[in-house]
């Protein structure tokens, strides 16, 4: 087969930005806010909100964190890490504040709802509550029992202009009998319309447009079923080791890190049915029933041993800090799914996700069926390759679309084209951050990106048994992929019961 021509994609027109929504005042409250990921996440999309105009002229942030610091040291810290334009550096500084409390002390939340009672006589008492949980996950329950014993975060109903959210980060449990319990104690302490499960991954540009592609263009969805489509990809690759994670990985491994959250949601926004509504509900409703319908059907696992990426020798699992010399934990895993229902059958799902892979990538390729009947004439050993359309959610959003081309000339050769889209060429660089999305709908309390109650727990019924093999039967050689490779080789023949073959970004 010759080699593929790329075709670029254009816009017929590029609207001019808008239609981007204001919240009202409100207070963010981040319990770990000494920690990484306000420095690396949380202020950079304050930031990037604030010079765009998004946030309330009236807002407020209140970091909560063991580290002993006042306001004039929180907010320098986070000066120096951000590394911000001074003018919006000024502008966000005053909003920024910080109280130094031991969380793991019983009964110690009191001073936070002091202080937002202080906030809320300053500054109006008409203001909604925000709080981010960037804490370790083991404290998440205990957490949510102090927030609402002491007042801080009360329940409220939906109408109420002061409302009281909360956003907890994954993971959400450990397995389905913790993630049970953790959702038995924040339904206690709230109502369910309060609590945001974050997922950063359904923040992406490329994952939110996979609904507006499926359900905003007709051509797609008579084909979007198991007549046409033989089978989908959906690849997480991490180029990185587990670097300062190893203590929570060695814990983890890969399926609680990456596919109980991160690839279960991109499998139920690929195989969902048309919601009634573009509500949240309706959207989290088609999500849950794929969800509920998935089984899986073969599943690998792995770990990298020492190897090359980009030139540089990198050491393997078991030779990094805080790792067990003889640690069984997987670092790469690939499932084979079935969506048992009338769209999906007989439709395998492959999933994988692995570390020390060649390159960060995250992607969705959809495999078309080959034509029925082969009438053209090929040379002996030639094929016509199937149609593939690929969303590419990290790290060059946008998406393809592959078929075949006729060749100039006298004879019939064929070749085949790939359509590219690009986001950053079509609307330019500067788009919102996952993060930056995410927080701006949980002030607006637009939960279609978080994940619901019901699937949380519907995907933890998905991988426990998985989990539970594992933890059950001892691998028979670890490690068993070398880093800088595509992982295990017994991968590749879980693909090739299907007639396919992995396509590597």
């Amino acid at each position: 087969m010759s080699e593929t021509i790329t075709l670029p994609m254009q816009l017929s027109q590029v609207p001019e930005p808008g239609g981007q929504r204001r919240v009202g005042p409100c207070t963010l409250v981040i319990l770990g806010a000494s920690g990484d990921l306000t420095r690396r996440k949380l202020i950079p999309s304050l930031l990037h909100l604030l010079g765009d105009g998004l946030l309330p002229d009236d807002f407020t942030v209140l970091g909560v964190g063991r580290k002993p610091m006042d306001d004039a040291s929180f907010r320098e810290e986070q000066r120096a890490a951000s590394g911000a334009d001074a003018r919006l550096w000024e502008r966000l500084a005053p909003h920024l504040f910080y109280l130094t409390l031991d969380l793991d002390v019983p009964d110690s939340f009191a001073p936070i709802a002091e202080r937002l009672d202080a906030i809320e006589a300053e500054r109006g008492a008409e203001r909604g509550r925000l709080f981010y949980l960037a804490l370790p996950p083991s404290v998440y329950a205990e957490t949510i029992e102090g927030l609402a014993r002491s007042g801080a975060l009360p329940r409220r109903t939906q109408s109420d202009p002061r409302w009281a959210r909360i956003i907890i980060e994954k993971p959400f449990g450990t397995s389905l009998e913790t993630a049970v319990a953790l959702n038995r104690v924040a339904r206690a302490a709230v109502a369910e319309h309060q609590i945001f499960r974050i997922d950063h991954y359904l923040g992406k540009e490329t994952v939110q447009n996979l609904l507006v592609f499926r359900f905003a263009n007709a051509i797609f969805e008579p084909v979007w079923n198991r007549h046409h489509i033989q089978h989908v990809q959906i690849t997480a690759a991490e180029a990185i080791g587990v670097e300062h994670r190893a203590r929570y990985y060695e814990e983890a491994g890969v399926v609680r890190d990456m596919f109980q959250n991160h690839l279960l949601s991109l499998l139920s926004l690929t195989a969902m049915e048309p919601p009634a509504t573009f509500r949240s509900e309706s959207v989290r409703d088609e999500k849950a029933k794929v969800l509920k319908a998935i089984r899986v059907d073969g599943a690998v696992r792995g770990q990298y041993g020492p190897g090359t990426i980009a030139g540089e020798k990198v050491p393997g699992y078991r030779d990094e800090e805080d790792v067990a010399n003889d640690s069984p934990t997987p670092t790469y895993a690939a499932l084979r799914c079935l969506v048992d229902n009338w769209r999906w059958q007989d439709v395998p799902f492959f999933l994988r996700s692995g570390k020390r892979l060649p390159l960060r990538s995250t992607e969705i390729a959809v495999q078309f069926h080959a034509p029925p009947h082969l009438m053209f004439p090929l040379e002996h050993g030639e094929r016509i390759a199937p149609n593939v359309l690929v969303f590419r959610v990290q790290p060059d959003e946008g998406l393809s679309l592959c078929f075949e081309l006729k060749v100039p000339g006298s004879g019939m050769r064929i070749r085949s084209a790939r359509m590219e889209f690009s986001y950053e060429e079509a609307f330019g660089p500067g788009g919102h951050d996952a993060y930056e999305t995410l927080l701006l709908d949980c002030m607006a309390g637009e939960s279609m990106l978080f994940l619901r109650n019901d699937s949380t727990e519907a995907a933890w019924r998905i991988v426990d048994p998985v989990i539970a093999q594992w933890d059950h039967e001892a691998p028979k050689h670890f490690p068993n992929y070398a880093a800088g490779s595509w992982g295990p080789e017994e991968a590749d023949a879980l693909i090739e019961r299907a007639g396919a073959s992995w396509r590597n970004p």
